[in-house]
């Protein structure tokens, strides 16, 4: 029996409900871009240079991604609620022992706790808003919690770069802190579900070799052409034990009771195709928009809190075509053309920002990146539709973690390759056209490692800097635009299946975010998939 036929549960204000678990995700994806804009002051505070700070989002992006398909089977054997208040305990203590980093590696096994504590809000929320709202409701209980994942990354950048400017960048995790108690309160005081506990056989074998072939692919991305050369035996042994443990995984998982990531979704040619769309989209985003921060505080001399009001173009645009397209998804019915316009608007913005220099007005960096907003906005949404709508209700909370999945390991590649795209690039253009005494004053690569430290060098110096700088950012957005083009390619193989309108809802303790089975008006439309 559902929580909607549960008469303490429907006591309880469903509404507060969806302040409660919004709040949490708020938490989880406001850390997903408060950190970008202090990176550069994390880098010179802890002594490292800009590529070893960025692995405090890549090492968050793995963790989280890696628990995401996880939370099933642990929302079954722990209960919603107490997995919800589990990994907000987690997340904010994380968060507290970021701010308190007095090392780079320290900061770096605190973002992992962070990441892994984060990964299953996300659908742990999605699952108790469906429990929580009947059927007709539900739409607008989803929308409002969509408000959060859109506001979030809007105030991030603000937030984090007047954080920086104002107190220094560990404010930048210790905000979390009394968000984090506030929403255990609050999901203490109106979060009544009743525990049953399911057990799982949970995969563990899969997930350490996910974990381990993931990371092995990371570091080769990382590593290459950087610490590296590409034909090192570090940087082969990497590419073969990373293919060997991706393959051992996928050989595992062919037996496992209950995978990791069940193969079979992929015979269904929509959740491939959108996990492929996920994927490129997080890689273009996490990739290329990461380095938008560091453009305006390094070549335009802007300050963190001045960096992040400039990033709101890139967030205003994700939310309008955020709200249009669920409206006109709602509406119509029809979600397949949202990714393919919207790959192809990402692309040509990505084309745009890769015109930015030195002397770039800022009226026309924002209206490039409001165009890559626009483009991101209209797919990330209907993604999630379009995987929700293709499979079986019993799969559902499956599909829907394992497609955000790859759409956030993409997100992690993105940072990884491109960061090594943009480090070979800015050492080339420094060798180049730096002299000898130049380059032992820039002291290589670590120049990147605070714009603050460029703004206070020598005329001849900083322009030179700045000019090698804005060419390597020219790359790595070009770089990033085949792989949305393939994205828009991929878009075109998503079949359009008549939207579901009604779903039942599952015994605690099931999937995580997963409806039981259909109602009989939905039953037809889940049989074409």
């Amino acid at each position: 029996m559902g929580l909607i036929g549960n008469r303490e549960h429907r006591d309880i204000n469903p509404w507060l409900i969806a302040i409660a678990v919004m709040s949490s995700t708020f938490m989880e994806v406001l850390d997903t871009t408060v950190v970008n804009v202090s990176l550069p002051h994390i880098a010179g505070s802890l002594s490292a240079s800009n590529d070893e700070a960025t692995w405090t989002l890549t090492s968050y992006l793995v963790a989280n991604a890696i628990v995401l398909p996880m939370t099933g089977w642990l929302a079954g054997r722990f209960g919603r609620k107490r997995l919800l208040m589990l990994s907000v305990t987690g997340f904010t203590v994380a968060s507290f022992l970021c701010g308190l980093a007095p090392t780079l590696p320290f900061l770096i096994v605190c973002r992992v706790i962070q990441g892994a504590c984060g990964g299953g809000l996300q659908p742990l929320s999605q699952a108790i808003l469906l429990e929580s709202f009947p059927p007709e409701k539900r739409g607008q209980a989803m929308a409002f919690w969509a408000l959060g994942i859109v506001v979030a990354p809007m105030l991030g950048p603000v937030a984090g770069g007047w954080l920086t400017d104002n107190y220094s960048w560990r404010w930048v995790f210790y905000i979390n802190v009394p968000i984090g108690i506030v929403a255990l309160f609050v999901i203490a005081a109106v979060l009544h579900i009743p525990v049953k506990r399911v057990h799982h056989q949970i995969d563990w074998l899969g997930t350490a070799l996910l974990s381990a072939g993931v990371t092995a692919i990371i570091l080769l991305t990382t590593w290459g052409g950087v610490q590296y050369t590409w034909g090192s035996g570090t940087i082969i042994a990497l590419g073969v034990g990373g293919a060997v443990l991706l393959v051992t995984f996928c050989l595992v998982e062919t037996r496992a009771v209950e995978p990791v990531i069940p193969l079979g979704l992929f015979r269904n040619r929509t959740f491939s195709a959108a996990s492929g769309v996920g994927f490129i989209i997080g890689f273009s985003m996490f990739g290329a928009i990461v380095y938008l921060p560091l453009y305006l505080q390094t070549v335009h001399a802007a300050s963190p809190t001045a960096s992040g009001l400039e990033l709101l173009p890139v967030v205003g645009g994700m939310l309008f075509t955020f709200i249009v397209s669920g409206r006109l998804v709602t509406r119509t019915g029809r979600y397949k053309i949202f990714p393919i316009v919207g790959s192809a608007v990402l692309a040509g913005g990505l084309v745009l920002l890769s015109r930015l220099g030195p002397h770039t007005s800022f009226e026309s960096a924002a209206l490039y990146m409001v165009v890559v907003g626009l483009g991101i906005g209209l797919v990330m949404q209907v993604l999630v539709v379009a995987v929700q709508n293709s499979v079986p209700f019993t799969q559902l909370g499956t599909a829907t973690s394992t497609a955000t999945f790859f759409r956030t390991i993409g997100g992690v590649f993105g940072v990884s390759a491109l960061s090594t795209v943009f480090n070979n690039r800015l050492l080339t253009q420094l060798r180049a056209h730096a002299s000898p005494a130049q380059l032992k004053l820039l002291h290589g690569s670590s120049i990147v490692t605070n714009p603050a430290q460029i703004n206070r060098l020598p005329a001849p110096e900083r322009l030179l800097v700045v000019g090698a700088f804005s060419h390597a950012l020219q790359i790595v957005f070009l770089v990033a635009v085949p792989f949305t083009v393939l994205a828009f390619l991929l878009s075109w193989i998503m079949k359009e299946i008549p939207l579901r309108t009604t779903a039942r809802v599952s015994a605690p303790g099931a999937d995580a975010a997963a409806p039981s089975e259909p109602a009989a008006g939905a039953a037809s439309s889940s049989a074409k998939s």
